[in-house]
């Protein structure tokens, strides 16, 4: 089964920190959500073509893929001028995740062998996308935690200035680090699959 090239993610969008009326905290607010899309087929390449054919679509790459995570920054951040100086006050940066995985409408009627292999696919498209949530996360909290650390500037659209550099440069680094894993992923691909087929033949037979 040749899934290696289409581990995926979707295309990755940030909104720029918006001026909003003080606060006096700093939060990372953090959702996730799944959906899922049926595929059919009664044989691994039926099942290879499904995926192709039905998985989702991402705009960067411009193919489909059999699982993929749609991610989008945002947030609010306070400006305070005192004694003509401008500091940062209440930071509030919020992540939005998506994870789109499939699921095999004939999983009850297939034989053991496929099964198996299928099971085997599916936890991994699963735990792969899972990982792309986990480096927004903590890009997320790394760009919160910066916005707080900004020394006051002069005026306040000096360090309105500085936010935004900070966080084009944050949301730059996130998408590296997303680029970064799939590459590392793409390659080990078919020995991971190998190995939890393998696993979970094991723990069959001794449960048999």
């Amino acid at each position: 089964m040749t899934f290696a090239n289409r581990l995926g993610i979707m295309a990755i969008t940030a909104t720029m920190l918006a001026l909003f009326p003080p606060q006096s905290k700093a939060e990372t607010i953090v959702s996730k959500t799944f959906s899922y899309f049926s595929i059919g087929g009664r044989t691994a390449e039926e099942l290879d073509r499904e995926l192709e054919k039905r998985g989702p679509l991402t705009k960067t790459s411009g193919s489909r893929h059999p699982g993929a995570t749609q991610i989008r920054f945002g947030g609010e951040i306070t400006y305070l001028p005192s004694d003509g100086r401008c500091s940062v006050g209440g930071v509030k940066v919020t992540l939005k995740t998506k994870i789109i995985l499939p699921r095999w409408k004939n999983r009850n009627r297939a034989d053991r062998e496929l099964g198996m292999i299928w099971d085997a696919l599916s936890s991994d498209i699963k735990r792969h996308e899972e990982r792309h949530a986990e480096i927004a996360r903590q890009h997320a909290r790394q760009l919160e935690q910066s916005l707080k650390r900004l020394r006051p500037a002069r005026d306040c659209e000096t360090l309105q200035a500085k936010v935004a550099d900070l966080t084009t440069k944050t949301v730059e680094e996130h998408d590296k680090a997303q680029i970064a894993f799939d590459r590392v992923e793409a390659v080990n691909f078919e020995d991971r699959l190998i190995r939890i087929i393998q696993y979970r033949s094991k723990g069959k037979k001794v449960g048999n």
